[in-house]
């Protein structure tokens, strides 16, 4: 009987530390709006608070309303017979030339669509500003760095055809998350491939700049421990470290940062064990050596991906409005 009581007890005491786990963060983020929604750390609770309605997630796929216009499937480029094609959404009460906010999307390089994004592409088109989201080659049909020519051949492309949709070239923003994140710093900062002459996926230059630039959980340095042995990160160069130094540092966005690179947003989770917050603070205190404007949120005990979840995503959300009215429009 002593035993019996003894488990119960026990099993007690897990139960309120549950209940305090799980309550906790609502209540200090209820307590105080402004800042960055508190998480739950572990997976498991995470787990729990959306399968018992505490945190709801996001809806990926919200319908396009009567007011927006949509420009499906255009091929930005057509490289070895692969179509490559973005997608554009203009509100159709927009009368002058309004700015872009171009979105790419994650999926460790490996999968993923242009459509992930529909939730943000909505969302900022019902704010008055034209978005766009682009596909690219992922590794199944090539390593690096074949998607990091795509979507700079993307952002080629947005500065040249202002003009037939109705954005100004001058006020373009990428936005990124996770991989498509480290795509967008790479374009952003002017990474640039060599190319092989008579290339007939080549894209015309333009003279314009990326306006600013969202960067949400994306991966900069590919020479610290960290991406050294991330199999992910070997997946996409296709290569160790110990073969191809050079080649880890011109995949990484950080190496191109300079005092010309655009205003930069960063988000990241503090508990993401994919890419650790160690990541974006390192991009931090680049900007802030070279003095370009940044706005840095570390998001509390959040994991990779915390934008799938409402509450965070309206934080997102909020934090990009604020910083896009400041930077672009």
């Amino acid at each position: 009987m002593k035993v019996i009581k003894r488990i119960l007890k026990g099993l007690l005491v897990i139960a309120g530390l549950c209940i305090i786990l799980l309550i906790t963060p609502r209540v200090w983020s209820a307590m105080n709006p402004q800042s960055p929604p508190i998480g739950y750390h572990f997976t498991l609770p995470g787990y729990i608070a959306v399968g018992i309605g505490l945190e709801k997630l996001v809806d990926m796929n919200p319908p396009v309303p009567p007011d927006v216009e949509q420009f499906k499937d255009i091929e930005y480029k057509n490289i070895n017979g692969k179509s490559l094609q973005l997608d554009i959404y203009k509100p159709k009460n927009v009368l002058k030339k309004a700015p872009l906010l171009v979105f790419i999307h994650g999926g460790s390089w490996s999968h993923g669509k242009r459509s992930d994004y529909m939730v943000y592409l909505m969302a900022f088109a019902k704010k008055g500003y034209m978005t766009a989201t682009v596909s690219y080659r992922l590794l199944k049909d090539g390593f690096y760095p074949d998607c990091a020519e795509d979507i700079t051949d993307a952002v080629q492309w947005f500065f040249n055809h202002g003009e037939n949709y109705g954005y100004d070239p001058d006020r373009i923003a990428l936005i990124g998350g996770s991989a498509g994140a480290h795509l967008a710093l790479l374009a952003a900062y002017g990474w640039k491939k060599p190319r092989i002459s008579g290339d007939t996926a080549l894209v015309p230059q333009s003279t314009h700049r990326i306006k600013a630039l969202v960067d949400i959980y994306g991966p900069v340095d590919f020479t610290t421990d960290y991406a050294r042995n991330q199999p992910l990160i070997t997946r996409f160069l296709n290569h160790s470290y110990n073969e191809m130094p050079g080649l880890y540092r011109e995949a990484s966005p950080i190496q191109y940062v300079n005092k010309n690179s655009p205003p930069t947003l960063i988000l990241h989770g503090t508990s993401d064990d994919l890419v650790p917050v160690s990541q974006s603070d390192q991009l931090k205190a680049k900007l802030d050596s070279l003095g370009v404007p940044n706005v840095y949120f570390k998001v509390p005990f959040w994991p990779h991906a915390m934008d799938a979840v409402l509450r965070v995503n309206e934080f997102t959300q909020a934090k990009m409005y604020e910083f896009f009215e400041r930077y672009v429009k």
